[in-house]
C-alpha cells in the first residue's frame, strides 16, 4: 500500500492496517452486506458550511496544553523558550557527506529482518531504548558502506532525523498527521560499538532532558490556533531538510498475526521517502515479533545499497553479541 504522508503517519498507518485485515484465519462473520445508496454530491455551499463547522470543532475540542499555552503567561513564556531551543538548534546546517547529493526520480529497495526480541535483549543488557538500538544500528551500518566506499569517518558529524509521535490516548485510531521530529548526531565516526550506542543514548536523552522535543511537539500542536504566516515559518524551521543528513523512523506495528481471505500476513516493510538532496532513508516496523528494516535509495547515487543492508545485519550482530554474558561467549 502507498498512502501520502500528509493523510497518515505510520501510526495512523498501522491503525489502517489492522482495520484492513483480519485478527484470525477464519475472519469475522459478516453476513450480507446492507443495501448501499450513494449520497448525492454536495454543492459548494455545502462544502463550506461543512469546513466551518469542522474549524469551530477543532477550537472547541483543542487540546488543553494548547489552549493554556496561549493564555497563560507563564507557559507563554516556556513555549516561547521551547520553540527558541527549536531555532537554536536548527541554525547551523547539517555538514555536507556522500549522502547528500542530488537525486533523481528512480529507486532502489532493499530489506532486512530481524528479531523485536533481540532488540529487548540489547537494550536491556547494555541500556537505552529500542529506539536508540536502531539508531545505534542504522550508524554502525552508514559507517560500514562508507568505509566499503573507501571514505574516512573521523570527524564526520552526521545527523539523523528521528520522527516522534505525539498522539495521546485518545488520539488512537485517529488518521491524520500526528508527529514531530528531532535531530541528534549520527555517531558514524565511532569505531566501537558500544559507544556508538552509549552516544546515540546520551543523545535522545538530552533531547527529552532539553526543551527541543517539547518546542517541537508545541509547533504541531498550536496549528489550529497560531497564525499561518507564525505556524508557517515554525513548521518549516522544524521540519526542514536542511537540518540533517538521513532519515530514520521506527514504527511500532502489531505483535500479533494478521490475517486476509484465510492467508496469514508474512511480513511488514516499510517504506520511507526520500525529499531534498538525500540519497538514503531507512525505515523501520515491528510485527508479530519481528522487526523489519525498509531501505530506500536513490537508483543513481546507491548502487551500493545492498552493503548498507549488510551492514544492518552485521551491527545487530555486533551489538546482540556484546549483549551475552561474558561466561556464555
Amino acid at each position: 500500500s502507498k498512502t501520502h504522508h500528509a493523510l497518515v503517519d505510520g501510526v495512523a498507518g498501522v491503525d489502517l492496517m489492522t482495520t484492513l485485515f483480519d485478527l484470525d484465519e477464519q475472519g469475522p462473520d459478516l453476513g450480507a452486506p446492507p443495501h448501499w445508496i450513494p449520497q448525492p454530491s454536495p454543492s459548494g455551499a455545502q462544502l463550506a458550511a461543512t469546513a466551518l463547522q469542522d474549524t469551530v470543532a477543532q477550537a472547541a475540542t483543542a487540546p488543553l496544553r494548547a489552549i493554556r499555552t496561549l493564555t497563560n503567561p507563564e507557559d507563554a513564556r516556556e513555549a516561547a523558550e521551547a520553540i527558541g531551543e527549536v531555532v537554536r538548534r536548527g541554525m547551523s546546517s547539517a555538514p555536507p557527506t556522500p549522502l547528500n547529493v542530488r537525486i533523481g526520480p528512480h529507486r532502489r529497495l532493499a530489506t532486512v529482518e530481524s528479531r523485536l526480541d533481540e532488540l529487548k535483549v540489547i537494550k536491556s543488557v547494555l541500556g537505552g531504548t529500542v529506539n536508540d538500538v536502531v539508531l545505534a544500528v542504522s550508524a554502525g551500518a552508514v559507517r560500514r558502506w562508507l568505509h566499503g566506499r573507501g571514505l574516512r569517518t573521523e570527524g564526520m558529524d552526521m545527523r539523523v532525523c528521528v520522527p516522534i509521535s505525539t498522539r495521546a490516548r485518545d488520539d488512537a485510531g485517529a488518521l491524520g498527521n500526528r508527529i514531530t521530529q528531532v535531530v541528534v548526531p549520527l555517531p558514524v565516526a565511532e569505531a566501537d560499538p558500544l559507544e556508538r550506542l552509549r552516544l546515540v543514548r546520551e543523545a535522545m536523552q538530552d533531547v527529552k532532558d532539553s526543551k527541543l522535543a517539547a518546542g517541537a511537539e508545541l509547533i504541531a500542536g498550536v496549528q489550529d490556533f497560531a497564525p499561518p504566516t507564525i505556524l508557517a515559518q515554525a513548521s518549516r524551521m522544524n521540519f526542514s531538510g536542511r537540518f540533517f543528513n538521513l532519515l530514520v523512523t521506527n514504527v511500532p506495528g502489531p505483535q500479533f498475526g494478521l490475517y486476509v481471505l484465510g492467508r496469514r500476513l508474512r511480513g511488514v516493510f516499510p517504506v520511507a521517502f526520500l525529499a531534498g538532496d538525500r540519497a538514503l532513508a531507512i525505515a523501520v516496523m515491528s510485527y508479530d515479533g519481528g522487526v523489519n528494516w525498509g531501505l530506500i535509495a536513490d537508483l543513481d547515487a546507491m548502487g551500493d545499497l545492498d552493503a548498507v543492508a549488510d551492514g544492518i545485519e552485521q551491527s545487530m550482530q555486533e551489538l546482540a553479541g556484546l549483549s551475552v554474558p561474558s561466561a556464555a561467549r
